[in-house]
């Protein structure tokens, strides 16, 4: 009886050892040490998408690249150091992930607001990317809180594991299913793509070489996006790249997706049914939207004592 109750004594132990390395995520992480860090978050984003309405594309993106490479850990924030290179200078980000001067400034009234720096910048990117979803019209969400933040990055797995705009239906599903993520995950959280814009690079080849794309569409995309040069020129995701709809679904089932990766979404495969889906249906798209990005905002978050709440979100402590 003794070693047995000994036993129970050590497993209680050993599990409140690892509770406290691994605390779950709730959204109410700040009420009572800071109850001013998310208002003070959404007044910022609100004034930076007001200010620039593709701001709020890019701050949801910045939160997915996150996300995408060990865990939403703010790891794409960081700068070079000679322990490891940015994951800035990954291919997926190098000279398109923007947003990070709004970033500073949140993390500057957050911490002044909360009197010291309790927020992390990983909990910051994500509630950022919801405030912007719901600054252009989209969905709000209860954003699950007490991420910390790393003290390293990877170029290397930014470059493997964020999703590639040229990748076929069952590479981006791959892509996925790697951080945990399944098929309805994949469409509802390419619905990103209803905000933003794109780099003539990333669509030339389709524009000029695909044939599941409508006539029209290629040769009004062309007039900007010419067959040599011309790859940093712009193009909306969408007919309303400011306004979270239904419309980037709608432009798939028209044969009008923008990036390769757009229109393998719809394309005779598994998930043409989503598609044509959202595309009718806001409220639908919008509650799987919502309900993915709370799913991805909890890829293997670092909580407890492990990482380290930042004092600067582009450097280590």
């Amino acid at each position: 009886m003794g070693s047995y109750s000994f036993y129970i004594a050590v497993l209680i132990t050993f599990n409140l050892s690892f509770m406290g390395l691994s605390s779950p995520l709730n959204p109410y992480f700040y009420t009572k040490v800071c109850p001013q860090a998310l208002p003070t978050i959404k007044r910022v984003v609100g004034a930076a998408v007001k200010q620039e309405r593709r701001m709020g594309a890019s701050l949801l993106r910045l939160h997915f690249h996150d996300c995408f490479v060990n865990g939403c850990d703010a790891s794409i924030l960081l700068d070079s150091t000679s322990a490891f290179t940015s994951e800035k200078n990954a291919l997926p980000n190098a000279n398109s992930a923007r947003g990070f001067e709004v970033i500073d400034r949140i993390k500057s009234e957050v911490d002044k607001a909360c009197g010291r720096p309790v927020v992390s910048c990983a909990d910051i990117l994500a509630v950022a990317a919801r405030d912007s979803v719901v600054a252009l019209g989209g969905p709000s969400w209860e954003v699950q809180l007490g991420r910390r933040d790393s003290t390293t990055a990877s170029e290397s797995k930014a470059n493997n594991d964020i999703p590639s705009p040229f990748m076929d239906l069952p590479a981006l599903i791959d892509s996925f299913k790697k951080q945990g993520l399944n098929v309805k995950d994949l469409v509802a959280l390419s619905g990103g793509h209803t905000i933003g814009l794109s780099h003539c690079g990333l669509f030339k080849n389709r524009i000029y070489n695909e044939t599941n794309i409508d006539p029209n569409f290629a040769r009004q995309r062309r007039a900007t996006c010419p067959p040599n040069g011309g790859d940093s020129n712009l193009a909306p995701l969408d007919p309303t790249p400011a306004s979270f709809d239904t419309k980037y679904f709608r432009n798939l089932v028209s044969k009008k997706g923008l990036l390769h990766s757009d229109q393998a979404l719809y394309n005779g495969g598994q998930t043409d049914y989503l598609v044509m889906t959202y595309s009718t249906n806001f409220g639908a798209f919008s509650e799987d939207f919502a309900s993915s990005m709370i799913k991805m905002g909890n890829i293997k978050p670092l909580t407890g004592k492990r990482g380290q709440i930042r004092l600067d979100c582009k450097k280590v402590n």
